[in-house]
C-alpha cells in the first residue's frame, strides 16, 4: 500500500479571500499545530516546496452547531404516517436512534460526517454533545467515552473540534427529571464542568473545550447559574438552544413570566461567550438585549426548515451587529453555501423582497459577501 502523502508545509494560490477581501498571489504557510502560521499576499512566484493551487481560495467557516449522531438518520424521517408531523414527532424518532448508538458506531458516523463537513467548506465544528451515557443510562467506565469517539473522528480527519458537554436535567419546565427515552443525556452542572476540564486538559491537537446548556426547558435556573459560577474565569464559548419552537416560548412564559431570551437577559447571564442557537422566535427588544450583552446567535437554516421551526428575524440580527454564525445541526445538509442560501431565501419568502441581507447604505450591496463576511468573522474556537 502506498504511503499517504504528507501535508505540504506551504500553499500558493493565485488569489485568496483575506480579511480585507480578495488578494492576489497568496502564500500560506501551515504551522506544526495544523493552523495557518503565516499568510502573505503579493508573492509573485511559489517558493520551492510550496504546492501551487490552480484556483482561488476561500477561508473555511466554523460550523457552530452540530449533533453528529443525527447524521445517522438524516433523510430517513421524510415521510409521515399520521395526520400531522412536526418537531416533536421528529424528536421522538431521533430519541429512538440516540438509544441505539455505541461509541464505535458514533466514531464511524462522525468520521463520515466530518469528512462531508470538510468537503462542504467547514474547518471547525462545535459539537453540542449530549449523548453521554451507555444505552441503559449508566455511566461508561470512562464517562467521556462518547466524547472521545467524536474527538478521535475529528483528529483522524484533521477537522478542528470544539467539544461542548451539555447541561441536561429534566424533560421540560416543571418536570422533576428526564423521561426514560432521555436517559443517556443526564448531566448536572458539576458534571459538565468536569467534562470540559478533562477535554481541555487532554491537550489534543485542534481540540478545544466549550460549555453548553440544552435549553431553558431542560435545565433548572439553579443549575444554569451554578454552571455560570463555575465558568467565571472560563474563556471558551457557551452555547444554548433557545426559542427554537413557539411551544417552547409559550411554556417558558407560563413557567417564568417572560420569553426565553428575555429571561436570559433578565438573569444577567449573557456576555460575549454566549451564543444562542436558533433564536427563531425572537422579538426586537430581545435582539437588542442580546446585542447589548455582546452575545451572538447561531442560525441553522436547513435544519430549521426541515423541522418546520419557522424563520428567524434576519434583518433584525444583521441590523444589530451581533455575532452571527451558522450550523448544520441535524445535518440534512453539510455545506455552508447551502446554509447561507437558505438563510437569505427564507427571508425573501418571508418579506417578499430580494437581497434582504444586502446593505447598500453601509457599502455592502452584495448579499453573498455580507452574509459570508458575517459568518466568517464569528470565531467560536479559542
Amino acid at each position: 500500500m502506498p504511503e499517504p502523502r504528507a501535508t505540504p508545509a506551504m500553499l500558493w494560490a493565485p488569489a485568496a479571500w483575506l480579511p480585507g477581501g480578495w488578494q492576489q498571489q497568496v502564500l500560506l504557510r501551515i504551522g506544526s499545530d495544523g493552523c495557518w502560521a503565516e499568510v502573505s499576499a503579493g508573492v509573485r512566484q511559489p517558493p520551492e516546496g510550496a504546492q501551487k493551487l490552480s484556483g482561488p481560495l476561500l477561508p473555511g467557516l466554523v460550523n457552530a452547531h452540530s449533533h453528529a449522531f443525527q447524521r445517522a438518520f438524516a433523510g430517513l424521517t421524510e415521510q409521515r404516517d399520521t395526520e400531522s408531523d412536526d418537531f416533536w414527532s421528529w424528536r421522538a424518532r431521533m430519541y429512538a436512534v440516540a438509544l441505539r448508538i455505541t461509541p464505535s458506531q458514533l466514531r464511524a458516523i462522525a468520521a463520515q460526517l466530518y469528512l462531508e463537513l470538510l468537503r462542504g467548506g467547514y474547518t471547525q465544528v462545535c459539537e453540542f454533545h449530549y449523548l453521554q451515557h451507555d444505552i441503559d443510562g449508566s455511566a461508561y467506565a470512562d464517562p467521556l467515552a462518547m466524547g472521545w469517539a467524536l474527538a478521535d473522528a475529528a483528529q483522524d480527519l484533521g477537522l478542528g473540534l470544539t467539544m461542548m458537554p451539555v447541561l441536561y436535567q429534566r424533560a421540560g419546565f416543571g418536570q422533576p427529571g428526564l423521561r426514560k427515552d432521555q436517559r443517556r443525556f443526564a448531566m448536572g452542572a458539576q458534571d459538565v464542568w468536569a467534562a470540559a476540564d478533562r477535554i481541555a486538559a487532554s491537550a489534543r491537537p485542534l481540540l478545544n473545550a466549550g460549555l453548553a446548556i440544552h435549553s431553558l426547558r431542560a435545565a433548572t435556573p439553579q443549575a444554569i447559574h451554578a454552571l455560570r459560577r463555575l465558568a467565571h474565569n472560563f474563556d471558551g464559548p457557551i452555547h444554548l438552544h433557545v426559542a427554537e419552537q413557539s411551544a417552547e416560548v409559550d411554556d417558558c412564559v407560563a413557567a417564568t413570566g417572560v420569553r426565553p431570551i428575555a429571561w436570559l437577559a433578565r438573569e444577567q447571564l449573557l456576555d460575549k461567550r454566549w451564543h444562542l442557537v436558533h433564536a427563531t422566535h425572537s422579538e426586537p427588544a430581545e435582539i437588542e438585549a442580546v446585542a447589548h450583552s455582546g452575545a451572538g446567535v447561531v442560525i441553522c437554516p436547513s435544519t430549521e426548515a426541515n423541522l418546520g421551526d419557522g424563520l428567524c428575524d434576519l434583518r433584525g440580527w444583521l441590523g444589530t451587529g451581533s455575532p452571527l454564525s451558522i450550523g448544520s445541526d441535524s445535518h440534512v445538509t453539510r455545506d455552508w453555501r447551502e446554509e447561507l442560501r437558505w438563510l437569505d431565501y427564507g427571508a425573501r419568502l418571508q418579506l417578499r423582497a430580494r437581497n434582504v441581507a444586502a446593505a447598500p447604505a453601509q457599502g455592502q450591496p452584495s448579499t453573498a459577501q455580507r452574509l459570508f463576511s458575517r459568518a466568517r468573522s464569528c470565531s467560536l474556537a479559542p
